[in-house]
């Protein structure tokens, strides 16, 4: 920084204002600044701001092992909002949820020297030794259950579930059959309980549920028994990528989408649009969900006494080609 404000003839703290974005420097002492730093190649790093100010600006984000468009989306939010904010962020996985796996994999991040972590996992409980590391560095969770010092940001599963259901029934559909995600995962078991409500509250009669694992193979396996079922109409499943799996069994078998069976997904990821036929579903941005993640997470780590607010991000019902009215029996 002191050769930087050596060639451009200004001093080392007008370099510093300059490169930090700050307001209050003239445009022609800003030009002369940018062309030194550009000849001499400068370059800040974050292990000389760490000894300075005793941040590495860092953010740590704990996923868990898999290949889902949700995981992969939710941490580009994560890392693009983090650019913007001079941050740069620390990925690691889990191959489990068990409380001792992830408390393992948030020790590794915290030895990182973080300044902050996204728990992007379904946490469905807690222990002492979770809210002992929560309490370590500002924390905040996408998935589940929070610790009493853990901030929260989640797409609003109920009013998700809720929208499906209401334009299923809506259109004259008797009941809907559900392809739920692993129980394990709160936002699966959310989804359950806001189908079985929905069908109760509209005195319908409730189905057996049919348990997927995210995977579009899962989809296609309950698709399968689906389609041997003449009296399934509608079907709502948890997700786009188990909604393909299900189509491609239905097509197999005969049945038609949507004139034999409606189908909602839920995400709307990017492919949902380019099926055959274009898949209704329910939108939750995950980039939208992981910009906002860092946001509140951010608040956390330039003001650790600010009052936690969690945020409930709204969905959106997208209605495309794969529902219509039941089929009328002549």
């Amino acid at each position: 920084m002191r050769d930087v404000a050596m060639v451009a003839g200004v001093s080392a703290q007008t370099v510093s204002r300059v490169l930090g974005g700050r307001p209050n420097v003239q445009e022609a002492t800003r030009a002369k600044v940018l062309a030194a730093v550009k000849q001499l190649g400068y370059h800040r790093t974050n292990t000389a701001r760490a000894l300075v100010t005793g941040q590495s600006m860092t953010v740590g984000v704990l996923t868990l092992a898999s290949g889902y468009y949700s995981r992969a989306a939710l941490v580009l939010g994560i890392e693009r909002a983090a650019r913007q904010s001079e941050y740069t962020v620390n990925a690691t996985t889990t191959d489990s949820l068990a409380i001792p796996a992830v408390s393992e994999s948030l020790r590794q991040l915290i030895q990182q020297g973080v300044d902050g972590i996204i728990i992007a996992v379904p946490l469905l409980d807690t222990d002492d030794s979770l809210e002992a590391l929560t309490k370590v560095v500002p924390t905040l969770t996408l998935d589940g259950a929070r610790t009493s010092s853990a901030d929260v940001v989640a797409v609003n599963q109920t009013m998700a579930v809720r929208l499906a259901m209401k334009h299923l029934l809506d259109l004259g559909h008797r009941t809907v059959w559900h392809v739920s995600g692993p129980p394990e995962w709160s936002d699966a078991a959310s989804r359950v309980a806001g189908w079985r409500a929905a069908l109760q509250e509209a005195g319908r009669e409730v189905p057996p549920e049919l348990h997927g694992d995210w995977s579009p193979e899962s989809g296609y396996r309950c698709g399968l028994i689906l389609a041997a079922m003449p009296e399934v109409t509608a079907v709502l499943v948890a997700s786009d990528e188990m909604a393909f799996g299900v189509m491609r069994a239905l097509a197999e078998l005969g049945r038609r989408v949507p004139e034999d069976i409606s189908i909602v997904g839920i995400d709307d990821i990017a492919l949902a649009a380019y099926a055959t036929p274009p898949l209704t579903t329910v939108s939750q941005s995950f980039e939208a969900t992981g910009r906002r993640a860092f946001e509140h997470l951010l608040r956390q780590m330039r003001d650790p006494d600010t009052v936690q607010l969690s945020e409930a991000v709204a969905p959106t019902l997208i209605v495309r080609a794969t529902t219509a009215p039941p089929r009328i029996e002549p």
